[in-house]
């Protein structure tokens, strides 16, 4: 069955008198692990098929090497031309540096929209300080302990990737190379003072990470102190550091260098492993998808990842006070496309300092340009999303929705996805962080039946199988 037949087979038992689907959303917000997220839940599920999801995780996969190929690619391997394209700071690229340049795994999450054909993407989060691991595999596991949902899950062989469970067993791998033979002990280091402003976002993914097995504890970077070649928190011996902070606030801050000395002494003598470099940020700075995408960059690629760049990553150009002065076709294509065309800042997130052309007039825009181009930024083509179709609890009314995707992803591959949605018509950025009726719901992908017939989920494979 296809994903949009379930979406209907799942309106249409949701409007059911006596269905217990209604309750979903509920028992998702009476979650325990869910409980420091105070966030609103959708009143059901996304589906999507399970194939789709492959392909664009190994589509993902094969741009992510490409991306952390483009230093190398472009620029000889010359870090310095590298980062002054993407306009990062002087101090901002002293902390990449003193941390060393080593390439960044594959870890965080990609966020896409589905356009009604095909999933496309619209930007990278690769680093440990992208969050969101628990909330996405618990509201799925809390989903599944609804009667009522683990039947309709059994009968429409509904699976789903628990992204924690993923992320323990990379973070198990890699410090298996200072604590072989035994769980590692993982530090969630926020800088000094973060604690009190995301402290209550990072407990669920502390809460999700230990339910998967994971010896994790949280602090704050002026909590830690090196001993020996290595991290210590009190009297325990820190094995892995999980990074909530970035580059910037070490630069930020006037003593940043001294609150972090002794990280970076125990990630240097190797006591103390960093997970994910600094350099993650400097390649999840939005301009490196300008990178891919100029056609004027395009001898760097083979035919087959033009096509790749092509079928997933929409129409996206770099504009800095360079590009207003030197390429004033660009310029005049941006503002004349104004309504198929969103702006974004290089180095921020959660939709902050973004313009939404179509929402926009052309005097505001032309200004925005201007004024973003001396921090850096991009301009991306719309890509409007396919509407979610929602029955409202109260009222039994079909809403229309448009969801965010967000695909987690982890060096063994895909490692989940879970939406974000806002109702259709309320704004063109959809972020729990900044739209004030956004919403989150659990994403569960239709499996196809294996060969020789019918079986239920939980027959599937157990990475993909309803848990």
């Amino acid at each position: 069955m296809s994903a949009e037949r379930v979406t209907a087979q799942y309106n249409e038992e949701f409007r059911t008198p006596g269905s217990d689907l209604p309750t979903v959303a509920q028992h998702v917000k009476d979650f325990p692990t869910l409980a420091p997220w105070h966030g609103e839940y959708l009143a059901r599920p996304l589906f999507v098929a399970e194939r789709e999801i492959r392909d664009f995780g190994d589509d993902l996969k094969h741009l992510l090497d490409i991306l952390l190929s483009l230093p190398e690619r472009m620029f000889g391997g010359d870090l310095e031309a590298f980062r002054s394209v993407l306009g990062i700071s002087d101090d901002h690229w002293e902390a990449i540096r003193r941390f060393g340049d080593v390439l960044p795994p594959h870890y965080g999450r990609a966020d896409m929209y589905h356009d009604g054909t095909s999933f496309k993407l619209l930007e990278f989060n690769l680093g440990s300080e992208a969050g969101g691991w628990g909330l996405a595999g618990e509201i799925s596991r809390a989903t599944m302990e609804v009667d009522a949902f683990a039947d309709f899950a059994r009968r429409n062989r509904l699976g789903y990737v628990h992204p924690a469970r993923a992320a323990v067993e990379a973070l198990r791998r890699f410090g298996a190379r200072v604590a072989p033979g035994r769980e590692p002990v993982v530090a969630l280091l926020e800088w000094r003072g973060g604690l009190a402003d995301y402290g209550a976002a990072w407990l669920n993914d502390l809460s999700a990470l230990r339910w998967a097995g994971l010896d994790i504890r949280m602090a704050e970077v002026s909590d830690v102190h090196e001993r020996g070649g290595a991290l210590y928190l009190g009297d325990t011996k820190i094995d892995v550091v999980y990074r909530a902070f970035v580059p910037d606030q070490i630069a930020e801050e006037p003593d940043g260098w001294d609150l972090v000395a002794p990280l970076l002494r125990a990630h240097r003598a190797g006591g103390t492993l960093l997970w994910t470099p600094l350099s993650s940020n400097m390649l999840a700075n939005k301009a490196c998808m300008a990178l891919l995408s100029d056609p004027a960059r395009r001898r760097n690629f083979s035919e087959d990842e033009c096509r790749l760049i092509d079928r997933v990553l929409p129409w996206t150009r770099l504009i800095n006070t360079d590009t207003l002065k030197t390429d004033s076709d660009l310029v005049d294509e941006c503002r004349e496309q104004r309504e198929q065309l969103i702006l974004k800042v290089n180095a921020r997130g959660g939709g902050f300092g973004a313009v939404v052309g179509w929402e926009t007039d052309d005097a505001t825009w032309r200004r925005a340009l201007e004024d973003s181009a001396a921090e850096g930024c991009v301009v991306q083509q719309r890509v409007v999303p396919r509407p979610e179709l929602v029955v409202n609890a109260v009222s039994g009314e079909i809403e229309e929705w448009h969801a965010a995707y967000g695909m987690f992803y982890t060096p063994q591959g895909c490692a989940g996805v879970f939406g974000k949605l806002v109702p259709a018509g309320s704004g063109g950025i959809i972020s729990v962080l900044s739209h004030a009726k956004a919403h989150s719901a659990a994403v569960f992908q239709v499996n196809e039946p294996p060969a020789g017939g019918e079986v239920p989920a939980t027959g599937a494979s157990p990475a993909h199988a309803a848990k």
